[in-house]
C-alpha cells in the first residue's frame, strides 16, 4: 500500500500537493498524516437473549449497565495508504460479522476498505448479546443465530468507520506506555510456570503490565480528539449472573475517559473525542485480583486443578471491590487512571512517513514447520476435557477439571456419538484428551474455523499484530519478538510493536507447547495441537519480513462466509406479544421514587414495559435522567449509556406478556440542587399479530436532589464523576 512504480509516486506526490493546498497545518502534521475518529452504538438486544462469554446458555440479557459500542480510527498517509482500527465492545469479533462490515463499506467507498486494510479488534466483553457467530460452536450456547445482533454489530462497526473517515483531518500521533501493576493477576499460575526458566527470567512477572498509548492530536488546532491504548486483562470482573449489558471493566475506562475530556458535557456516544481500550495478550489474564477460593471454606482452591474438594463449582476467582460491579468500576478505574497518565505525558511523537499492512489468510489445520530440528504440524481443531471446566472466573458445569490429561470413559462414549477422533487426531492433539472432535463436525455448519486471518498494519515505526484468538501471556510475548526480531534483521530497527488481541476472528486460545502439556483451560482449548502458538510465531514473521522488505504475500484461501447456512438456526424465543392488563397503560409507573434525595442516594423507580428486543433503542436510550431547568423545560442528564444508571428488564408473566423496567441512578456527589425526573423510553407488540410495534413513554413524579453539603457521598460511582467534573458534574 505505498507508492512503488516512478508513475504512482508521482500520482502520489501530486496528490499530496493537492491535500496539502486544501488543508492548513498538514506540513505540521507528522508527514502528511491525516486521522479521523467515529462512534456507534451497537448494543444490541436487552432482552432474553443468551450472552456471549461464559458459554452459559441461562445467561441471558435483561436490560443494560452500559451500552456498547464501536470506536474507530482511521489513518491516512501521505500517499494515500489508508488504515481502519476498531475498537469493538463485544466478547469477540466474528468472520462473518467482519465480511457484512466490508460489505457496507464497499457501497459507500468503494475499494477504499478491504478485509487487508481493516483490523477489527474486541474487548472480550463477557456481557454483551450473542448470536452473531458463524461457527457452530460458539453459537451452541446462544441458541443459534440472532440477527438483531448480527445486524447491530455489523451496522455499528461499519457505521463508525463512516464517520471516522468523513471526520479525517490532518494529525499528529503521540506515544506513550507505562505500567499498571494493580489490574491483573494470572490465572494459570502453575501453567506458566512450565515455560522455560531462561525464558521467564526475562520478564518481570507472570502477567504483562505495559499499557502502550497513542494520543490523537489535531494537526491544525493542537486539540486532541482520540486515545487507542492496549493493555492485557479480562473483562470478566461481571461473573455469569450478570444480566445486565455492559462493557464491562474497559467499558467503564472509556466512558470516563471521554466523559473526562468532554468534561461530562457529552453524553456517551455522542462525544467528538474516541477513546478505546483495546486488548491484547489477556488469554491467561484475569481482573480478579483478589484470587481464586472455595466458596464453602475460604481456603485457597487447588492450584493446578482449580477446585475445592474435586469440585470446580466451588472454586471461584473474586474481584477487588465489593461486589462484582464494584469490581468492574475499580479495574475500569485504574485502568483509565494510567491511561490519562500516560497521555497527559505523551511527548514522544510518532513520525508517519508511510502506512502499510500485509495480511494472509492461512489454513491452520496443516500447518507444517521445523522446531528443534524436527518437523512438526499444527492439527484440525479439537477441544479437550478441561475447556468444559470453565476457569475460575466462570466455573463450568458437570465433573469436568481443569489440568485433564486422560478423559473418563463415560464423556468419551458421549464424545464418540458426535464425532470419534481417529488415531491420527488423537495423536496429533496429544496430550490433550479429545471432548469434542469439532474439525471433523460440520452440522450445520464447521463447529470452528479452519481458515484463519493473520494481519501486520504499521503505521509509521508502530506495527500492530492482529491476533486472531486469546493468545496468554508468554504465547503473546513470542509472536511480539518474533515480529520484532523479523522487522529489525530486515531494516526496520527502533520500531514498537503492539498486540491487539481478539482481532477480525475468533479461533478460542492460543497456549505455548509448555503450557499445552498440563491441560488447563487455555490449553485445552488450543485448537490445532501443541504446536499451534509455533505455527502463528512463523507465520507472523513471515509476515513481518514481508512488511520490511516491501515484498508481496499471496492472499491466501477465501475463508467462508456462513452466513446463509447459520442464519435458518436460531433457536431464540419470539416476542409474540406484550399486555399490561385492563385498565393499565404502557408506561405506567409502578413504584415511585421518593421525594427527595441526596448525592449519593440511588434513585429507583419501575415501570409497566414491552419487551426490549422491540426495538434496540440504537443511539437512543431506554432511561433518562432529566432536570428541570430555569425555563421550566427538561433537560437530559443522563441515559442507559451512563455508567451511574441501570436499567433492568423483568419478564414478570411469560403467558400474559407481562413486563417491568427497573431504573437506577446513582447520584453523583457533584450533582447539581434541583427538581428531577426519571422517563423511560420503549415499545410494546400489540396483542393484534399484524399490527407492528408502538413507542410509548412515562415518567416519575417530581423528585428533588439537594445540596451535598449536608452529607459526604458514599464513595463509588459517585465519587469516580465527582473527581473527574468537580462541582457541576450535569
Amino acid at each position: 500500500m505505498t507508492c512503488r512504480s516512478q508513475l504512482s509516486a508521482w500520482l502520489c506526490l501530486i496528490s499530496f500537493g493537492l491535500l496539502s493546498l486544501f488543508s492548513t497545518g498538514c506540513g505540521a502534521s507528522g508527514g502528511g498524516l491525516m486521522a479521523g475518529v467515529g462512534v456507534a452504538d451497537i448494543t444490541g438486544p436487552a432482552g432474553e437473549v443468551p450472552m456471549m462469554g461464559y458459554a452459559k446458555a441461562s445467561q441471558k440479557t435483561a436490560g443494560i449497565h452500559i451500552r456498547l459500542f464501536a470506536r474507530a480510527f482511521v489513518f491516512r498517509d501521505r500517499f494515500g495508504a489508508t488504515v481502519a482500527y476498531v475498537n469493538v465492545d463485544a466478547a469477540m469479533v466474528s468472520q462473518m460479522v467482519k465480511l457484512r462490515v466490508l460489505e457496507i463499506l464497499k457501497k459507500k467507498f468503494g475499494n477504499t476498505y478491504t478485509e487487508k486494510n481493516v483490523l477489527l479488534s474486541a474487548i472480550h466483553t463477557h456481557s454483551g448479546p450473542g448470536g452473531f457467530h458463524g461457527y457452530t460452536l460458539y453459537a451452541i450456547s446462544t441458541l443459534g443465530y440472532m440477527s438483531d445482533t448480527f445486524e447491530a454489530f455489523s451496522n455499528g462497526i461499519a457505521s463508525s468507520i463512516e464517520q471516522a473517515h468523513l471526520s479525517l483531518r490532518p494529525a499528529r500521533l503521540f506515544y506513550n506506555e507505562g505500567e499498571l501493576n494493580d489490574s491483573s493477576v494470572s490465572r494459570s499460575p502453575s501453567s506458566y510456570l512450565l515455560n522455560p526458566a531462561a525464558e521467564r527470567a526475562r520478564y518481570s512477572g507472570d502477567v504483562d503490565r505495559t499499557m502502550q498509548l497513542l494520543k490523537l492530536v489535531d494537526g491544525s488546532t493542537g486539540e486532541p480528539f482520540g486515545m487507542l491504548n492496549w493493555f492485557p486483562v479480562h473483562c470478566t470482573s461481571l461473573n455469569n449472573t450478570n444480566q445486565m449489558i455492559s462493557g464491562d471493566n474497559k467499558g467503564w475506562a472509556a466512558q470516563l475517559f471521554e466523559r473526562y475530556m468532554s468534561r461530562g458535557a457529552q453524553l456517551p456516544g455522542k462525544q467528538k473525542f474516541v477513546a478505546a481500550f483495546s486488548n491484547a495478550n489477556e488469554g491467561d489474564v484475569s481482573p480478579n485480583t483478589a484470587g481464586p477460593r472455595c466458596i464453602d471454606t475460604g481456603e485457597p482452591c487447588d492450584i493446578l486443578t482449580s477446585t475445592c474438594g474435586g469440585r470446580t463449582q466451588k472454586c471461584v476467582a473474586f474481584g477487588p471491590g465489593r461486589d462484582m460491579m464494584d469490581s468492574a468500576r475499580i479495574i475500569g478505574q485504574r485502568q483509565f487512571n494510567k491511561a490519562l497518565s500516560l497521555f497527559q505525558s505523551a511527548t514522544r511523537e510518532v513520525q508517519v512517513d508511510s502506512i502499510s499492512v500485509v495480511h494472509q489468510n492461512v489454513d491452520m489445520t496443516n500447518y507444517e514447520l521445523t522446531v528443534s530440528g524436527k518437523r512438526v504440524r499444527t492439527c484440525k481443531p479439537a477441544m479437550g476435557f478441561s475447556f468444559a471446566a470453565g476457569t475460575t472466573d466462570g466455573p463450568g458445569g458437570f465433573d469436568f477439571t481443569q489440568g485433564d490429561t486422560s478423559g473418563n470413559l463415560f464423556w468419551n462414549i458421549v464424545r464418540s456419538v458426535l464425532s470419534k477422533p481417529s488415531a491420527e487426531q488423537v495423536d496429533c492433539q496429544k496430550p490433550k484428551p479429545i471432548l469434542l472432535n469439532t474439525g471433523y463436525m460440520s452440522f450445520p455448519t464447521q463447529w470452528q474455523p479452519s481458515v484463519v486471518e493473520t494481519q501486520l498494519v504499521r503505521i509509521g515505526p508502530l506495527t500492530l499484530v492482529a491476533l486472531p484468538g486469546e493468545f496468554t501471556t508468554m504465547s503473546g510475548r513470542r509472536v511480539r519478538d518474533a515480529v520484532r526480531a523479523a522487522l529489525e534483521q530486515n531494516g526496520m530497527p527502533d520500531g514498537t510493536v503492539i498486540l491487539a488481541g481478539l482481532s477480525n476472528l475468533y479461533s478460542s486460545y492460543i497456549a505455548t507447547y509448555e503450557e499445552y502439556q498440563a491441560q488447563r483451560y487455555e490449553a485445552a482449548s488450543t485448537i490445532y495441537g501443541p504446536h499451534t502458538l509455533s505455527a502463528y510465531v512463523d507465520q507472523f514473521g513471515k509476515l513481518a519480513r514481508a512488511l520490511a522488505t516491501n515484498a508481496s504475500v499471496d492472499s491466501g484461501p477465501p475463508v467462508p462466509n456462513l452466513y446463509n447456512k447459520i442464519k435458518s438456526y436460531s433457536f431464540i424465543t419470539p416476542i409474540v406479544y406484550d399486555s399490561v392488563g385492563i385498565g393499565r397503560n404502557f408506561g405506567d409507573v409502578v413504584t415511585q421514587p421518593k421525594v427527595a434525595y441526596r448525592p449519593g442516594d440511588t434513585v429507583s423507580a419501575s415501570f409497566r414495559t414491552g419487551h426490549p428486543r422491540n426495538n434496540m433503542m440504537l443511539g437512543g436510550s431506554f432511561m433518562m435522567v432529566q432536570r428541570k431547568n430555569s425555563s421550566g423545560d427538561w433537560e437530559e442528564i443522563c441515559n442507559d449509556a451512563c455508567v451511574e444508571t441501570r436499567f433492568r428488564w423483568q419478564r414478570t408473566n411469560a403467558l400474559l406478556g407481562h413486563s417491568l423496567a427497573h431504573l437506577d441512578w446513582d447520584i453523583p456527589s457533584c450533582a447539581r440542587p434541583g427538581t428531577y425526573r426519571l422517563l423511560h423510553t420503549g415499545w410494546y407488540k400489540p396483542v393484534l399479530l399484524w399490527q407492528k410495534p408502538r413507542q410509548f413513554s412515562g415518567a416519575t413524579r417530581e423528585f428533588q436532589v439537594k445540596s451535598s453539603s449536608a452529607r459526604q457521598a458514599t464513595g463509588q460511582v459517585r465519587d469516580v464523576i465527582n473527581d473527574m467534573f468537580g462541582s457541576g458534574c450535569n
